[in-house]
């Protein structure tokens, strides 16, 4: 028979005032229904995650947790941290008084029709469920051919990843609790869950529209998290550098006995002054051994990031019910 727990539904907000009202209610709503249907335990509850938000995020989660104090939390971080960062001290926070959690952005385009089959999965003792999407049709060319790109990078990286699936998912309790043993700073959380290990699935759904605010995930950030990815799971681009390395010097030597022959034999016709030095120009290499100076300072880079030890982010202020105030 089915047991149902107590669930924390945890959502990290940036700048998200247009959006948090809509995405309350919606997530109340789904609360409710998945209570109707004994999936849940009444306790269950929402927690949004301000990441240091520079508009009125805070002061409406506030609002919202005075509405609803049994059904809507609020953690405030004590600065903007990022994404990851946030969405990590959502999910350690709601562990500790939680069974299961469902992490989901406050845009809302992820579907959360499926919350029930992800609950179903649950109860059939999966301790992680992925949110898939079923497809990339209503992203433009660009983003769907750069994020299809992403994945077979990663893959061929050797970094486990599940295809389409963002930071949408289910964790039981014992997940995040293995969760919380990765201590990591550079965090991507979409290649940790995967190292856990435990019986996982899938539910699959389409990508909705967002109703309100603007896209916290600009090029930009997206090209910084891919870097973060591969940087933090794979060590196969230094491996690449060697191997582009040891072709460059081959290449070199080809290039040398081109630059001798047509010196002395002008069978290429007459060469002008200079010209031979040119042809075995530092340039290029230069230009190489910048880029691979720059790519193994990425990992010294971690390094020196991980071995500080620095807290990953403080909470400000933390809004719960009275029962976790006891």
């Amino acid at each position: 028979m089915m047991r149902p727990g107590r669930l924390a539904i945890v959502v990290p907000c940036y700048n998200e005032e247009e959006m948090l009202p809509i995405t309350s209610e919606a997530l109340r709503a789904s609360l409710d229904d998945l209570q109707a249907k004994g999936k849940i335990s009444s306790d269950s509850f929402v927690l949004f995650v301000d990441d240091g938000s520079k508009d009125k995020t805070w002061e409406l989660i506030a609002t919202e947790h005075e509405k609803y104090p049994e059904k809507i939390f609020g953690l405030k971080l004590a600065g903007n941290v990022g994404h990851q960062f946030a969405l990590t001290a959502g999910l350690l926070t709601a562990k500790d008084c939680s069974d299961v959690t469902i992490s989901i952005d406050a845009d809302l385009q992820d579907d959360v029709h499926v919350f029930d089959d992800m609950m179903d999965k649950y109860h059939d003792g999966c301790d992680i469920v992925y949110g898939v999407r079923n497809s990339r049709k209503k992203d433009t060319f660009f983003k769907r051919t750069t994020a299809q790109g992403f994945y077979k990078v990663m893959s061929s990286m050797g970094v486990k990843t599940v295809y389409n699936h963002a930071d949408f998912r289910l964790m039981s309790k014992r997940a995040l609790q293995a969760f919380s043993e990765y201590p990591e700073r550079n965090l991507f959380l979409r290649g940790i869950v995967p190292l856990i290990g435990f019986k996982t699935d899938s539910v699959y759904y389409e990508r909705l529209e967002r109703v309100a605010g603007e896209s916290k995930y600009p090029l930009k950030k997206m090209l910084a998290l891919a870097i973060e990815g591969i940087t933090s799971f794979s060590v196969k681009p230094i491996s690449f550098i060697t191997g582009f390395g040891i072709m460059i010097v081959i290449l070199s030597f080809l290039a040398l006995i081109y630059v001798l022959v047509s010196y002395f034999f002008h069978i290429f016709g007459d060469t002008q002054p200079g010209w031979s030095s040119l042809m075995l120009s530092i340039w290029f290499i230069g230009g190489v051994q910048l880029i691979s100076i720059g790519l193994i300072g990425q990992y010294i880079g971690k390094i020196y990031i991980e071995v500080k030890q620095r807290p990953r982010y403080h909470i400000e202020t933390f809004l719960s019910s009275e029962k976790e105030k006891e």
